[in-house]
């Protein structure tokens, strides 16, 4: 009679009073190990189509699917996410008006990464702003981009956040950014430079920004 592992995963062993069959011990072998392990698949498509039948997905098994570097855990029920691989991050094309770099924060990028199996935008960076105008205002009514994000980095609905902002000139320490649906980023909440209180920080922050899409 066979026995199991010694880690209490239900790998089965062979005795030594089996009858000899090296095609089946190696199959056998390789089915016990195969679903505890980290198994890779070119897609989800394809990873439902093997897991079937006998070998139909159980609680536990981890799954890495190729096409989208995304890592997955089978919980009873279904397939959740549960981390992803490294995404690239993308300058974004900046308004008259903006310039990147402010404060030192860095050049201001976007990145698509998917936190807790949600397809997620990331921000970071900063940027310098010059106010125009008599009085002075903020350029561009607010609106960062120079061009709108890519489709696929555009929110479902009109997403809020919140980010750092100097003190110089300004009576606040952080400033409303909207993200919307149509892929534009603008700064929100600042005034003119007659307005009481002032608002016009010479530069924002969106480091450490994000949100869902």
């Amino acid at each position: 009679m066979p026995t199991t592992d010694d880690y209490g995963q239900g790998i089965g062993i062979a005795a030594l009073t089996d009858p000899p069959d090296a095609s089946k011990l190696a199959k056998d072998i390789v089915n016990a190990v195969a679903p505890r392990s980290n198994m890779r698949f070119a897609s989800s498509s394809e990873r439902a189509a093997v897991l079937v039948g006998a070998a139909a997905p159980v609680e536990g098994m981890v799954a890495w699917l190729r096409d989208v570097d995304l890592l997955t855990v089978y919980d009873g029920s279904s397939w959740s996410v549960i981390g992803s691989g490294t995404k690239a991050w993308s300058t974004i094309s900046l308004a008259s008006g903006f310039a990147h770099n402010g404060n030192s924060n860095g050049t201001l990028q976007y990145r698509i990464v998917n936190l807790f199996g949600e397809d997620t935008l990331m921000l970071r960076g900063g940027v310098n702003i010059t106010y125009s105008g008599s009085p002075k205002v903020i350029p561009n009514s607010g609106f960062v981009t120079n061009t709108p994000l890519v489709t696929a980095a555009r929110p479902s609905s009109l997403r809020s956040l919140t980010g750092a902002c100097s003190t110089t000139d300004s009576d606040v320490l952080s400033v409303k950014i909207d993200i919307g649906t149509d892929g534009r980023i603008q700064i929100v909440g600042t005034t003119s430079a007659t307005a009481n209180p002032k608002i016009q920080p010479p530069w924002v922050s969106f480091n450490g920004t994000f949100c869902s899409l």
